[in-house]
């Protein structure tokens, strides 16, 4: 049997990579409207508020090492070993000072009831630590789809438990029930699937070899939770958990938007251009490649769930959450360019260039963070507009880094970038403007939305002859025969 090329490798995980972000979205759709209904703003908000010290410690005890893993020419068993043997420890030891840390978390927020919940949730990334090697061995060698099942499995019996859990009247409770079984379910899949055993080797030689790269990546890493989740902070400390429930609310729906396309990037970008790096034009080839395709999916994704925001919030969980719909459009306008920052930030990596990514994601959150203080008085929508202004601008940046790796120049990324965003835009406008003028009810309106844009956009793509959208469809087709 013949060993895959470098184009079937990427073509074969970029489909696996749309089917399970796919399905992973419709199982996140499906349970986020039961327990939406079920919940209250409040019980959101609570788990809100803790999200990012679980984030902050599970970057500490990942440590960058996923990627550091995926970035080496060649892994040996001593390499997997010791990150594992480095991981484990620091896993108990971030969980025993978070514990101790639980009721600062809780004076802070003014909220006692978030000392004993805190100490579960945390629970999640001791358990997902025993899964960072099997991860990264299924992602260096881009099993896409065994990761994918994985993840899909997780998802399913997690949603399950939480969604029982809610209405069984848990609360809160069932939220954080939901992230302990996932992280447990899809990590035992992942030892599974990645058939490694750790052994009682203590040689942390390969730790120390990976560090300066990895301890780069760390600091990017959290700085860039706390770029992600600024405003559960400031506004679980400013206002009430019901703030924060409404905004979670409205982020979760975007994440969960962008993430069927991040998660597609993710899965094949990095070992994509690891393994072309020896080829300076196979890999602008490649590079231009993806970029075109995560715009060809990102733009009419995100842009679609901005128009259709208000009556999906409505519809699905109830006007309770009509406050999120708003922030829900404004932040889609931001998470339509997040997956093409995901494929420069990967590139980056792929090419050891963790300083830059650090360094350039410390200048976005200082950024951000001196503008959104200005504009705190302006309100929350206000906040949020500067926010993904201040995103979209720094697209312009990141293209800067890539250049100097790449040469591509910012006229030959407009030409890959643009056509998408346009045709995408126009097609969301168009449908706003005409399926309004009919003055059809909630859920008439909703359905007309999605089923013209779902016409509109692809009949475009073929009438401008984008390639990328003939070879999509081909390539579909081939797999379906």
């Amino acid at each position: 049997m013949s060993t895959p090329t470098l184009k079937e490798k990427a073509a074969r995980g970029l489909l696996w990579g749309s089917v399970s972000n796919g399905m992973q979205q419709v199982l996140n759709l499906a349970f986020g409207i039961v327990l939406a209904r079920t919940l209250s703003r409040a019980d959101y908000g609570m788990v809100g508020q803790i999200a990012i010290f679980s984030l902050i410690a599970a970057s500490i005890q990942e440590s960058g090492f996923t990627a550091a893993l995926v970035n080496r020419p060649r892994l040996e068993h001593r390499d997997y070993n010791a990150v594992f043997w480095f991981a484990l420890p620091m896993s108990l030891t971030l969980y025993g000072l978070l514990f101790a840390c639980a009721p600062l978390m809780a004076a802070y927020f003014h909220t006692p009831e978030l000392t004993p919940l805190a100490r579960y949730v945390f629970l999640a990334f001791v358990i997902s630590g025993l899964g960072i090697v099997p991860s990264a061995r299924l992602f260096k060698t881009l099993r896409v789809r065994e990761r994918s099942l994985a993840n899909l499995a997780a998802l399913a019996i997690s949603g399950c438990v939480g969604v029982t859990l809610a209405l069984r009247g848990y609360a809160y409770w069932g939220i954080a029930t939901q992230t302990l079984v996932y992280n447990a379910i899809n990590t035992l899949l992942y030892w599974a699937l990645a058939r490694w055993r750790p052994t009682l080797e203590w040689d942390y030689r390969p730790v120390r070899e990976m560090f300066h790269f990895s301890s780069r990546l760390l600091a990017t890493n959290i700085i860039s939770h706390l770029n992600n989740n600024f405003f559960s902070i400031v506004f679980g400390r400013l206002y009430t958990p019901i703030v924060v429930g409404d905004y979670n609310q409205a982020n979760k729906w975007n994440y969960m938007g962008h993430s069927v396309v991040t998660g597609v990037v993710n899965g094949v970008a990095q070992p994509l251009f690891v393994e072309s790096r020896n080829d300076p034009q196979q890999q602008v080839r490649v590079f231009r490649k993806m970029l075109r395709f995560t715009s060809f999916l990102s733009f009419p994704v995100m842009l679609g769930i901005a128009a259709i925001a208000r009556e999906f919030i409505v519809l699905a969980i109830g006007e309770k959450w009509l406050e999120s719909a708003t922030m829900l459009t404004i932040l889609c306008v931001s998470g339509a360019f997040l997956p093409i920052t995901t494929l420069y930030t990967q590139f980056l990596l792929s090419r050891g260039r963790s300083s830059t990514y650090m360094w350039g994601l410390s200048a976005l959150v200082v950024t951000q963070l001196l503008t959104l203080v200005v504009s705190a008085p302006f309100g929350i929508l206000t906040m949020l507009c500067i926010y993904t202004l201040i995103n979209l601008c720094w697209t312009l940046v990141w293209h800067a880094f890539v250049r100097r790796e790449l040469g591509i120049s910012y006229v030959q990324a407009g030409r890959d970038i643009l056509p998408f965003l346009c045709i995408a835009a126009l097609t969301m406008l168009a449908t706003h403007f005409a399926v309004t003028a009919l003055h059809l009810p909630l859920l008439p309106t909703l359905l007309a939305k999605v089923a013209m844009a779902a016409l509109l956009y692809p009949a475009l793509m073929w009438l401008s002859g984008a390639a990328i959208f003939r070879e999509s469809v081909a390539f579909l087709l081939k797999k379906k025969r």
